[in-house]
């Protein structure tokens, strides 16, 4: 059936706010963006659809940041805002650091003091912020090739923001596509979790979620899946990621709507498994996140796609703008538990309450590489404004370098990439694609990242 249509009537809609960047999207990344700008001179607007910063690892309550270190703990290869934001956090004891080779979880924090310190790096930084603020249709305006102004809307009604450059951190490449720029989907998107926090953990006695689900979890409608969590520091608070709903493009909003409320209905039955099966138990929800943990995607295509032979090969680049040493984990929609390729060559298979399965995704080799690289090239899209840059998952990669750059620690360093790459377009009168890539580096080193 055709969709029915309807024409909007022209009206006038305010200019809002003027910058030389415009970030959309206010996660670790966004705001990682914003303020590397903003501390180079630019005056920076950023714009959020939730009621805070930080995205997965706050309103995903996903409260695990992986290691800063190569696979060796020999060098840091991440440091910038990710290394500063942790230190900030310690202060408050809001953190736990965990052993630089800790392939799982580098450090685990407190989600709700993690948005208090990104509202005060924000304001440290004097960044313009509209918070409960949807990016908006119209079409964004371009003049002469270039974006000239996005439109938003919140409480105050629609407004248009006008800037030299702009940041996509949507997460979902929402501004490339509406510009035209050439996205694609993986075959194999990796299915969404959504997390829970909950107090009587304890009570479990010997209880393994993971398994309790495996054995019980067809009869409450439960597909197969993986589980993990980490208490939350300073408090008896257990965060718990067991759930997995698949099928979902997050892009599309009747999935995403059927996605929120699945993962609701699939905390409620492990708890209902975990009465069941195990007497005596007292554990309570406490907290139920407002976003589903996301994984994957838009990708925009770019000059350049980092491949997963890229990746575990440790492949280096003349515009690495991003580092890191987390493995490939790919969450499989047909089958529980998960697959982890590591660089050093070894593959496991694991699944809560097996023996882990220990293999070779290639042969055993005299050196290994033990980190990876993330090029410039791979934030920029191929097509549409060249005064436009993405940061994030939507970055141009296949399926297995994804289920690696993915994370978060990589993808802030995407962030903050793309903020100063802003600056020096600027600086340079250049666009985006035609940044001194070496000047860029420096640029960030000197920021306090550790290319």
């Amino acid at each position: 059936m055709a969709m029915k249509t309807f024409l909007e009537p022209a009206r006038d809609i305010p200019v809002i706010y003027e910058a030389d960047v415009c970030v959309l999207g206010g996660s670790c990344t966004g705001l990682f963006a914003a303020i590397r700008a903003a501390r180079l001179g630019a005056r920076v607007v950023i714009v959020e659809k939730d009621n805070c910063f930080g995205g997965i690892a706050t309103t995903a309550m996903v409260n695990v940041w992986h290691s800063l270190w190569d696979t060796e703990g020999k060098h840091q290869i991440i440091a910038g805002l990710t290394e500063e934001t942790m230190d900030r956090l310690d202060r408050r004891g809001a953190v736990k650091r965990h052993e630089k080779t800790n392939p799982s979880r580098g450090f685990t924090f407190n989600s709700e003091e993690l948005k208090i310190e990104l509202d005060e790096l924000a304001r440290e930084a004097g960044i313009k912020v509209y918070l409960h603020t949807q990016f908006a249709a119209p079409a964004p305006l371009v003049e002469d090739g270039r974006l000239a102004a996005v439109f938003v809307e919140n409480k105050s009604g629609r407004g248009a923001i006008r800037a030299r450059l702009f940041i996509d951190a949507t997460g979902d490449a929402d501004l490339a596509a509406r510009l035209g720029c050439e996205t694609y989907l993986a075959n194999h998107l990796q299915p969404a979790t959504a997390c829970a926090r909950l107090s009587g953990w304890n009570t479990l006695g010997e209880a393994n979620i993971g398994v309790l689900i495996r054995e019980h979890g067809a009869a409450h409608g439960l597909p197969p899946t993986f589980s993990w969590g980490n208490r939350v520091p300073g408090s008896e608070v257990y965060m718990l990621a067991a759930t997995r709903i698949h099928g979902i493009n997050p892009a599309i909003a009747d999935d995403l709507t059927h996605g929120e409320i699945e993962g609701r209905r699939q905390v409620r039955a492990i708890l209902d498994i975990v009465r069941e099966h195990v007497p005596g138990s007292r554990l309570s929800l406490e907290a139920l996140p407002s976003r589903l943990g996301l994984r994957e995607s838009r990708h925009i295509r770019s000059p350049y796609q980092l491949t997963g032979d890229d990746v575990l090969s440790g492949k280096s680049f003349d515009d690495t703008v991003a580092q890191g040493s987390y493995r490939v984990d790919i969450h499989h929609q047909d089958k529980p538990g998960i697959t982890l390729r590591y660089l050093d060559g070894v593959e496991t298979y694991e699944c809560p309450g097996l023996p882990s399965q220990r293999g070779r995704w290639r042969p055993e080799t005299p050196v290994n590489p033990t980190y990876y690289q993330i090029p410039y090239r791979s934030l920029l899209p191929a097509n549409g404004p060249r005064n436009v840059i993405v940061a994030g998952r939507m970055l141009d990669v296949d399926m297995p370098a994804h289920a690696a750059v993915r994370v978060m620690v990589n993808m802030n360093q995407t962030g903050e990439a793309a903020g100063v790459a802003a600056v020096q377009a600027l600086d340079n009168g250049c666009d985006l694609h035609a940044v001194d890539v070496a000047r860029l580096r420096a640029t960030l080193n000197a920021g306090g990242s550790a290319l």
